[in-house]
């Protein structure tokens, strides 16, 4: 048969007829370089490109990625781009493949720098940038989850091994798609990205190419559910219907302010300044050093009074402390959702 030109997808390749004798090449109409060599049994993913030395063509070369069989056209892909990167450069992957298994680290042998793992990695980034930056809670919470659950099977693997292969980053990416969503596989990996850039600043023996580059990212999109004047009067209604006064308040509240849901769980009575009509907001996102206060009306001061005194009456322990109590571990309201068919906005909505 003679070669073809399709856009290279898992369907497509299934669907290539095998050849009766020899093979054919089935290239990308992508991505110049990159196709899948065609033969009776196998169907192997392949690049192509010149080699050159001092500016000049010193040969054409083929390498091959692996068994269609047993990797992703997507995973493929992001391998082939690195691979064609290398030829331009003058470097034959093969070679450099080789040469990184065989090869020490450009920083002195035994130095345990050089082998530093995405658990090195991480617990520095954590220690050295998140903490010392007096990031959220939230937000640290979110980077662990990333790094000790999506992760946590890479653990102990060496970063530069993660950036030698970035087709298993993008393996990995469409694998946590699949199983936790477009938005979660993202913000993993926007988390990946930035340990290694932290990681590189003192490892300069680390590839230059993030292995997070090369992922194919999802396509996010805003929620498009704010609340606008026309819904106020069916929300005020419904919030008029919620049975729990103390979050019937909260969800005022929200409203009222414009504050994260998260910063006003966590208000307490002492941050409350009613002489002044002053709220103290000390840990919003972005941490301790963006604290800021709330000028307070005399609605949002008729608000917090009400959660103060429901508090009182239903959690006398627990509203020594919080203004919105609960019976939480944290003592505070720890889950502010609502069904929607009870109450149509909340969170971010309002």
């Amino acid at each position: 048969m003679t070669d073809i030109r399709i856009l290279l997808t898992d369907k497509a390749i299934a669907q290539l007829p095998a050849p009766k004798d020899g093979w054919y090449l089935a290239r990308d109409a992508e991505l110049k370089g990159f196709f899948v060599v065609v033969g009776k049994r196998k169907r192997t993913f392949t690049v192509q490109g010149d080699l050159r030395q001092r500016g000049k063509r010193a040969s054409s070369i083929r390498v091959s990625i692996g068994d269609t069989r047993e990797l992703s056209t997507r995973t493929a892909r992001a391998t082939a781009k690195q691979y064609l990167a290398q030829i331009s450069q003058g470097r034959h992957p093969a070679r450099q493949k080789q040469e990184d298994h065989t090869c020490a680290p450009e920083t002195a042998p035994g130095d345990a720098v050089s082998d530093i793992t995405l658990s090195q990695a991480w617990k520095r980034y954590l220690d050295a940038h998140l903490m010392r930056k007096g990031r959220s809670e939230k937000t640290i919470s979110s980077y662990r989850d990333h790094v000790e659950r999506i992760f946590v099977d890479w653990l102990n693997s060496p970063l530069r091994e993660l950036a030698l292969f970035p087709g298993r980053v993008a393996k990995k990416h469409d694998d946590v798609t699949r199983e936790n969503g477009p938005y979660m596989a993202n913000g993993s990996m926007r988390t990946l990205r930035a340990i290694y850039n932290h990681a590189r600043k003192i490892n300069r023996y680390l590839p230059a190419d993030n292995p997070a580059d090369a992922v194919d990212w999802n396509e996010e999109r805003r929620r498009d559910t704010g609340m606008g004047v026309r819904d106020l009067k069916k929300w005020f209604i419904e919030l008029g219907r919620i049975e729990n006064p103390i979050r019937r308040e909260f969800h005022l509240f929200t409203v009222l302010s414009g504050s994260r849901t998260t910063a006003l769980r966590g208000v307490k009575p002492e941050h409350i300044d009613f002489r002044g009509r002053m709220l103290h907001m000390p840990k919003p996102k972005g941490g301790a050093k963006r604290a800021f206060d709330i000028p307070l009306s005399r609605q949002m001061i008729l608000c917090l009074i009400r959660a103060i005194r429901f508090g009182r009456q239903m959690y006398p322990s627990q509203a020594t402390q919080w203004v919105f109590p609960a019976e939480s571990e944290s003592g505070h309201l720890a889950e502010t959702k609502e069904d929607r068919t009870e109450l149509s906005k909340w969170g971010n909505d309002l």
